[in-house]
């Protein structure tokens, strides 16, 4: 993946991050019209809070997002407002989806950043600075 660098009014960016969530009990139940329906409302959220989606991939007990997200805003805030959005509208458009889940997604998830250098080398590039 190349090095996007983006900004906004105060700060310049390159913040990637890989997020997979699943559904409560790991239930598989994305696929088909809901897989589609759920690619439309991730994308949607993503566009709408301003973050830029990298690459999505939906099984059928689990989400995979690639999604740059301005730091000021946080990678959490977006993932809320994915799954918050998604769970509400899955399951008023699915009505199978209320009657196995008490909840669409589990609570939880699973984000780590992507790209950059390593962290030994940034150090020592911080280490290094006053002997520039």
């Amino acid at each position: 993946m190349a090095v996007t660098l983006r900004s906004n009014a105060n700060i310049t960016f390159q913040c990637a991050f890989h997020v997979v969530w699943c559904p409560k009990y790991r239930r598989p139940v994305l696929g088909g019209r809901i897989e589609e329906r759920l690619k439309e409302i991730v994308r949607e959220a993503v566009t709408e809070k301003g973050a830029w989606l990298v690459q999505m991939e939906v099984m059928p007990d689990h989400v995979h997002l690639l999604v740059e997200v301005d730091p000021q805003f946080g990678v959490h805030r977006l993932v809320k407002a994915i799954k918050g959005r998604s769970s509400r509208l899955l399951r008023q458009e699915f009505p199978t989806l209320k009657s196995r889940l008490p909840t669409l997604w589990t609570n939880s998830y699973f984000v780590a950043t992507v790209g950059g250098a390593p962290l030994e080398q940034i150090k020592k590039y911080v280490e290094n600075q006053k002997s520039r």
